[in-house]
């Protein structure tokens, strides 16, 4: 969301030397379903080690445990893993369940990452069995459907849970599908670039309790890279490790009400001057089309280390991409905004969601990782044609929807967030109208409830609604007219 026009409105981690990106083609089924299928794939490779990923599909009945094996007949050795309890046995490597991601229903999917080294040769593997069966060539009857896992309500306090993907749905360790519902806090993207601060009012116990009381579970917080990274333009008091400090802290915070803190990159470094340009400032001053090469993977590598240990935490990688409005047609966007360098019409080189989610992986982080499409977030038309690849498995898409967008109806929803949400996890980023009423958002909530879907709304900052918009008039929670439709449904579907 672009912001009102207010008054106050006026690191880098080690490179990894990777010589190549070229992806392995993809092993997968052919001819008739088989009872489970396996893709390998390597997604980063150097000198004397590469990255490969394994995403397994259940095509039998339920299961409650379980174990893959295949065999690397190339000399590779894996060295560490993630996902899957990872073993190897002279040539043949296992990769069992984790004690939070054993079950996998009819149909259901389930990803896991490892590191390997490797000389002489980088062999496909070619026979995969889960469990004993061989995947891609024993074929069962038609599955029965999957029964999604049961949805729980929000905790009423104490720490956040921890979240991965489960097939389309986010879950917590016990396997139980977690909704994200709650607000957007503004603020940390902004006020210490422009040198007043770090947060945009309080942010203390108090504040954030005040949050809670909405019934709110999910916390979004946008930053400034430029601040995290604590680059010379920013006062020394808010950017670096005080900025690190704060974000910390507000995380926390939100932690111990049982909220889920998502942590967003709002504004990034890099000169845009075309179509729809914010500013012409070349610093982190307002939404640029897409993250910048020179500084957003160092501070998503920064992020992913400082949180990598609270599983609670989640990723989402860029505010609102607008590379449609730059490059000349949707193929050229879509291609800059997961490949990223050089892109049509921008001048900086792009970090595409690729890079980002690559940068993340590297620290061992297996956080979920959210990523917004076209259109500032709106368009979600291609996301599954061009979404990155995890090798953790836990990937996101989110979507941004406001009354003025074009897609804001319900038959838009039908055509372009269903088929994604079918897929992955889907999260509202942000809603919100400029009416100082809510009968846009209440729409929206209704069609993401009857889809279990996630929606968090803009905003909890005490700006005016109709150019904020925003939720509230004080900061202890009393509600804007626009503010008390999301109030009032969060507290009825957790009364």
């Amino acid at each position: 969301m672009r912001h009102p026009p207010r008054s106050v409105l006026l690191a880098a981690a080690g490179a990894i030397g990777l010589v190549t990106s070229a992806v392995v083609p993809v092993v997968s089924a052919q001819g008739a379903t088989p009872a489970c299928s396996v893709e390998y794939s390597v997604t980063s490779q150097w000198d004397n080690g590469f990255q490969g990923s394994v995403k397994i599909t259940n095509n039998r009945a339920a299961l409650s445990g379980w174990k893959l094996t295949f065999d690397l007949t190339g000399g590779q050795k894996v060295t560490q893993g993630w996902n899957a309890s990872w073993s190897q046995s002279g040539t043949t490597v296992t990769a069992a369940n984790e004690s939070w991601n054993g079950g996998l229903g009819t149909g259901a999917s389930v990803s896991a990452g490892f590191l390997a080294s490797w000389s002489g040769s980088n062999a496909t593997p070619t026979v995969f069995k889960l469990n004993g069966t061989t995947c891609d060539v024993d074929t069962d009857p038609t599955p029965p459907p999957t029964t999604p896992p049961p949805t729980t309500p929000p905790p009423s306090g104490g720490t956040a849970p921890a979240l991965h993907v489960f097939g389309n749905a986010l879950v917590d360790a016990g396997g139980r599908a977690r909704r994200l519902l709650g607000v957007n806090r503004s603020g940390g993207e902004f006020m210490c670039v422009q040198g007043y601060g770090i947060w945009d009012g309080p942010v203390d116990d108090a504040a954030v309790k005040a949050i809670a009381d909405w019934k709110a579970d999910a916390v979004r917080i946008p930053l400034n890279e430029e601040c995290w990274l604590g680059l010379a333009n920013v006062k020394p008091e808010y950017a670096g490790a005080n900025y690190i400090t704060a974000v910390k802290e507000l995380a926390a915070r939100v932690e111990a009400h049982g909220m889920t803190p998502i942590l967003e990159l709002h504004w990034t470094h890099g000169q845009y001057t075309g179509n729809s340009a914010g500013c012409s400032d070349v610093h982190a001053t307002c939404q640029k089309p897409m993250p910048d090469m020179q500084y957003s993977p160092s501070f998503w590598a920064s992020v992913a280390n400082t949180f990598k240990d609270d599983r609670a935490a989640v990723f989402d990688l860029f505010n609102e991409p607008y590379p449609d409005r730059a490059a000349g047609s949707a193929t050229d966007a879509w291609k800059c905004w997961r490949d990223g360098g050089t892109c049509p019409g921008i001048s900086y080189e792009v970090a595409g969601m690729q890079d980002l989610v690559d940068s993340i992986r590297a620290t061992g982080a297996r956080n979920v990782i959210m990523a917004g499409g076209l259109a500032y977030s709106n368009d979600l038309s291609q996301w599954t044609a061009y979404q990155p690849s995890d090798p953790a498995g836990n990937l996101a898409a989110a979507y941004h929807g406001y009354n003025f967008n074009t897609c804001s109806t319900e038959s838009c929803w039908n055509s372009t967030l269903a088929p994604v949400a079918a897929r992955v996890p889907l999260v509202a980023g942000e809603i919100g109208e400029n009416t100082c009423s809510h009968g846009f958002v209440d729409q929206v909530m209704k069609w993401f409830d009857a889809h279990d879907l996630s929606y968090l709304g803009w905003t909890w900052n005490t700006w005016d609604c109709s150019s904020g918009p925003s939720l509230i008039s004080a900061y202890d929670g009393t509600p804007t007219a626009y503010g008390a439709g999301l109030r009032d449904h969060l507290r009825a579907l957790n009364p």
